[in-house]
Formats: C-alpha cells, structure tokens, sequence
C-alpha cells in the first residue's frame, strides 16, 4: 500500500488553492494570490507562515511563499510554465528544514494542477 504524505492537510490545501484560482483566475500577480490564499487558510483555521526564512548553507536568504501546519511548503507561480529550477528550489528547500513534501502551484494554468515535490533524501537509507 502508497502512502500518501500529508494526505489531509495537502487535500485542505488544494482545496484552498482550487477556490483561489476560481475566484482570481488566471492573470494576477502572486502577491494577489497569496494575499487571498492567506485569507482563506485563515478562515479555515489552517496554522501558516508566510514569507518564511529557509536557512541554506547557514543563511537564511531563501523565503518560500507558504509554511503551512509545521509540514507542508507552498510555493505560488503566476507564469506561462513551472521550470525545472522551480523544482530544483523546491527540492533544496525539502532539504535544508528536512520536511517531506512541497506544492508547486501555477495559477497561469487554465486548470490548476498543483505539483508535489517529495524530499527523496528522507527515504534513501
């Protein structure tokens, strides 16, 4: 049997993001989409940080969009394609604060598809 990694609260996330894009649409700025993102996880009683510092090789320089109930890192795109960098950067970020699993989000995309991004290096013995 899968498991699958932070089953209920990603399902409450994508639920979130899914009323974003239906309210926005397509052609906002992220801050637009995080500022309403913000405000519906708050109406939902979802504990987040937002812009919050992840520490990489001692600094903490790197900022990803949404830290989401101590478990789940959210990063929000508003551009024609999500790129293999995006992944990358999501990767890194998995690493350095060791948690398991990351959304990459573009709300260009006619239909929202959110990505998941696993920290691999958590299952490599």
């Amino acid at each position: 049997m899968v498991k699958l990694i932070e089953k209920e609260l990603s399902y409450k996330i994508v639920g979130v993001l899914f009323k974003v894009h239906k309210n926005l649409g397509r052609y906002c700025r992220e801050k637009q989409y995080g500022d309403l993102f913000a405000k519906l996880l708050e109406e939902e009683n979802i504990k987040f940080a937002r812009e919050c510092p992840i520490p990489i090789a001692g600094r903490k320089s790197n900022f990803v969009d949404f830290y989401i109930e101590d478990g789940v890192l959210v990063d929000l795109k508003s551009k024609p394609f999500v790129t293999k960098e995006d992944y990358y950067q999501m990767r890194r970020y998995l690493e350095s604060i060791n948690k398991e699993l990351g959304l990459i989000v573009n709300f260009r995309n006619v239909y929202l598809n959110p990505k998941r991004i696993l920290n691999t290096k958590m299952y490599i013995s």
